[in-house]
């Protein structure tokens, strides 16, 4: 009896395979200029919403690309953290008020400490004054830093924007945005020998 069923969970692994390898990432249902909002109400690709969202995924590969840069194992757990993070809040952005309660996590206050954590830890390694602006492009990893801050901040644009139009609440979000840029700035500078003052 066991064996049958050992066979028959193989035969639907199987099946599952050879299901998702015949799946193509082209689906065409957005060849309309429409896309699916979290459980799936259509809006158009041009929808604030998704605007904000396709902002968030930006950050997301910006950041996973100076991750695969540093060689530094703290640093990258710290951006991995960062991108589970902004996947969170990419979902809230694209759920409609009435389907909040679906969601197993959404950004608060705990999310943010553990970014200010980071933040003290940076500051404490090197003093970085902030009264002048630093000219991006030492190197790569520090300038990717620096394009995922601008990204970050155009990000949290957005999430005001939609705060308010009264379309999204999180002000948490918000917030968690506004330290991750200032996380981004010090690892930026963290990653040069000295930074040039503008």
């Amino acid at each position: 009896m066991a064996r049958k069923i050992l066979k028959r969970t193989d035969r639907i692994k199987k099946s599952i395979i050879n299901i998702k390898r015949n799946m193509s990432i082209t689906t065409k249902t957005g060849d309309s200029g429409k896309t699916s909002l979290s459980f799936g109400k259509r809006v158009f690709k041009d929808d604030l919403r998704i605007e904000a969202c396709g902002a968030l995924d930006e950050l997301c590969s910006f950041i996973g690309m100076a991750k695969s840069l540093s060689r530094d194992k703290n640093t990258k757990k710290i951006i991995d953290d960062i991108q589970r993070d902004l996947f969170i809040i990419g979902a809230e952005v694209v759920t409609l008020p009435e389907y909040l309660n679906k969601l197993e996590k959404r950004i608060d206050g705990s999310f943010t400490l553990k970014l200010e954590k980071f933040i003290k830890q940076l500051e404490d390694k090197r003093k970085v004054s902030t009264q002048y602006f630093c000219l991006a492009g030492e190197n790569v990893i520090s300038s990717s830093f620096d394009v995922s801050r601008t990204i970050a901040r155009r990000a949290e644009r957005m999430l005001v924007t939609l705060k308010r139009k009264k379309i999204f609440q999180n002000q948490e979000a918000v917030v968690y945005l506004n330290r991750l840029s200032d996380l981004l700035y010090l690892f930026a500078r963290n990653y040069e020998k000295k930074p040039k003052r503008k």
